[in-house]
């Protein structure tokens, strides 16, 4: 097989909501992109969306919270590229709301993992083929709540998103010397499928969200993506450690 000559995005999560819309950027920025997921019905929807964009893409379904699955696919997919050029480490959730009192040993492990464990699975595998690439980066999801700890029922949530940006930073220390650099995203309220269940049972609650924000409204999944781009780039060639809020403002006051 000749040498892959383009530039290859892994995005986890990339099935729905942001990470789906990052993988569209990205694609449109020229990289050939492999999405992840769990749901195999979403992933080949999802990229049938992308290739009727003439996005070149790929889809791998395997559970990032799983060692094993992820190990043998990011070898899988390293191997065919020879190289893989920016990871997107979209994947992780809010995993469900329970207080600290009631929680149970499970929701805690499961919550975690969702967030932090797949962040680490996902790049360690990954970062033998980001030493081949000339413009490697990892890229976190982090959090507002990962700053406030998150709202009622949703502290382990908040502890996750805050671990991970300590693994932000201490990947960037760890990887400086090969050139990849590792920065984060720290979303505030998007208006995805995240929100999908207090929008539908309390709709009002939903639209007050914005009175928190200073610039009176919600975030879309585009925004996050191009902050997502821009941080894969060699425009922030000299970007390493960072975490960007892009929030609007959100928790500042008005």
């Amino acid at each position: 097989m000749s040498e892959f000559k383009g530039n290859v995005a892994v995005v986890t999560g990339a099935t729905g909501g942001i990470g789906f819309e990052v993988a569209k950027r990205l694609g449109k920025d020229g990289y050939t992109v492999v999405l992840n997921g769990i749901d195999d019905e979403a992933g080949a929807q999802r990229l049938k969306e992308l290739q009727d964009l003439g996005i070149t893409a790929e889809y791998y379904g395997f559970d990032v919270t799983n060692e094993e699955q992820v190990s043998n696919n990011i070898k899988t997919i390293g191997d065919k590229y020879g190289k893989i050029d920016v990871v997107v480490n979209n994947a992780g959730g809010l995993g469900g709301r329970s207080r600290f009192e009631e929680m149970t040993t499970e929701f805690y492990r499961f919550v975690m993992a969702l967030n932090l464990d797949s962040t680490f699975f996902v790049s360690r595998a990954a970062i033998p083929y980001l030493k081949k690439s000339e413009n490697p980066s990892i890229i976190n999801y982090t959090s507002i709540a990962g700053w406030n700890a998150g709202g009622p029922g949703a502290g382990i949530y908040g502890t996750s998103k805050a671990a991970v940006h300590a693994i932000t930073r201490a990947l960037a220390k760890d990887l400086a010397e090969y050139g990849i650099r590792v920065n984060a995203v720290s979303p505030g309220t998007i208006d995805t499928d995240f929100h999908k269940q207090i929008k539908s049972t309390k709709p009002e609650v939903f639209a007050s969200w914005k009175n928190n924000i200073l610039l009176g409204k919600l975030g879309q999944p585009e925004q996050v993506a191009s902050v997502v781009s821009f941080l894969a780039s060699e425009n922030a060639s000299f970007l390493t450690a960072e975490t960007i809020q892009v929030t609007g403002g959100q928790g500042l006051g008005i």
